[in-house]
């Protein structure tokens, strides 16, 4: 046999496998009975399998099974811990004259009382409009606000409704980097969604708020778990479905950089104890208090440390800074054991801390390293 290697050469087959060899003459009529045979069956039998692909047809006596197994999902798997929260978590929609918005929260008491950022409902606040709140399972309710705090970004709100289930709170000192979380919430509008992470970081000093609007500075838990616009007020779940924080904001690198404006791994969320003692305070008056030292600072010093601001009036007449001797141009550069390296990160420190407390605080004089312990006092709004 021979196969044209080029235009002008040929190269002759003497041996190789079976079906390209000649094979003798006495037995060529028998082989070419045996192929034919082979071949049929051949066919027949891709027929039949070509059969069941298309048509779905089965020979006779084959039978097929549906199983009847179930899947277990362990009580402390992220389906379960879903499957627990999920009914405490509330989709909060507002409408104002200012526009629309969504938003996240969830249930602290089983009597309507709902826990989420004020920078949801705040337009509500101020410009007037309707909140509705729709629960996991579809029913919607009015909501009305019971009080808010914009200074730590919290805000609860009430539904007519009994027998809600309600969230366990965690504690969200104990929490550990590296943990796993569960951030649920209506991201876009895309109520339930679940999302999975750890804890990143924590103690993040992280100031929010739009324009015209005042400052929110949160001592944030960082988490990778996806967190988008519609997730802020949702909760921040560990591996016992406790909740240990509240889903408040996210870092972007904006969209003027061409680059994703969505959730790039780095959400924050407010820590429980410090959202249990505001929401207790606004659920009996309506407001809550923060703790001070008595001082301005200067928001645009830029050295190491956060400097009273060089003015008369830098600090509050008899508060607790003045009392302990501190003076207009002292740089603050720690807070009961944190080091403090800018203005937003003191006023974090400080608001981490309840009314009352007393703090030892480290600054910086002419060069020189004092400090001094004094007791935190509450704001005056």
């Amino acid at each position: 046999m021979k196969f044209p290697r080029d235009k002008n050469k040929s190269v002759e087959i003497t041996s190789g496998p079976w079906w390209e060899v000649n094979p003798p003459a006495k037995n060529a009529s028998t082989s070419t009975r045996k192929l034919f045979v082979v071949a049929i069956v051949a066919g027949i039998i891709g027929g039949v399998l070509g059969t069941n692909a298309t048509t779905g047809w089965l020979p006779h006596g084959v039978h097929l099974v549906n199983s009847t197994s179930t899947i277990e999902r362990k009580p402390d798997s992220v389906a379960g811990i879903a499957q627990r929260v999920l009914p405490s978590v509330v989709s909060i929609s507002t409408r104002s004259n200012r526009g629309s918005g969504t938003g996240s929260g969830f249930v602290i008491d089983s009597n309507g009382i709902i826990l989420t950022n004020n920078h949801v409902v705040a337009e509500v606040a101020d410009f007037g409009g309707t909140i509705q709140v729709t629960l996991n399972n579809g029913e919607n309710y009015a909501g009305t606000i019971v009080g808010r705090d914009a200074s730590y970004d919290l805000a609860v709100v009430r539904i007519v409704a009994t027998g809600l289930p309600a969230l366990q709170f965690g504690d969200s000192d104990k929490v550990a980097v590296g943990d796993s979380v569960i951030a649920i919430g209506s991201p876009l509008g895309l109520s339930g969604t679940v999302t999975l992470g750890i804890i990143s970081a924590k103690n993040r000093a992280v100031s929010t708020g739009n324009q015209g609007m005042e400052s929110s500075f949160i001592n944030a838990l960082q988490t990778d778990a996806a967190i988008n616009p519609g997730n802020s007020g949702g909760p921040l779940v560990d591996a016992t479905g406790a909740v240990i924080g509240i889903n408040s904001a996210i870092a972007s690198l904006g969209s003027s950089s061409g680059s994703q404006v969505g959730s790039i791994g780095l959400g924050f969320a407010i820590p429980i104890n410090q959202a249990r003692l505001t929401a207790q305070q606004l659920i009996k008056t309506g407001k809550a208090t923060y703790p001070v030292l008595g001082i301005a600072i200067d928001m645009n010093f830029t050295g190491q440390g956060a400097q009273i601001a060089n003015s008369p009036t830098a600090l509050t007449i008899g508060g607790p800074a003045a009392k302990a001797g501190l003076q207009p141009g002292d740089v603050i550069t720690n807070l009961d054991g944190e080091s403090i390296s800018s203005p937003d990160q003191l006023i974090v420190a400080v608001r981490a801390h309840a009314v009352g407390e007393r703090v030892k605080i480290t600054f910086l004089r002419k060069g020189k390293s004092s400090s001094v312990t004094l007791v935190l006092i509450a704001s005056k709004k």
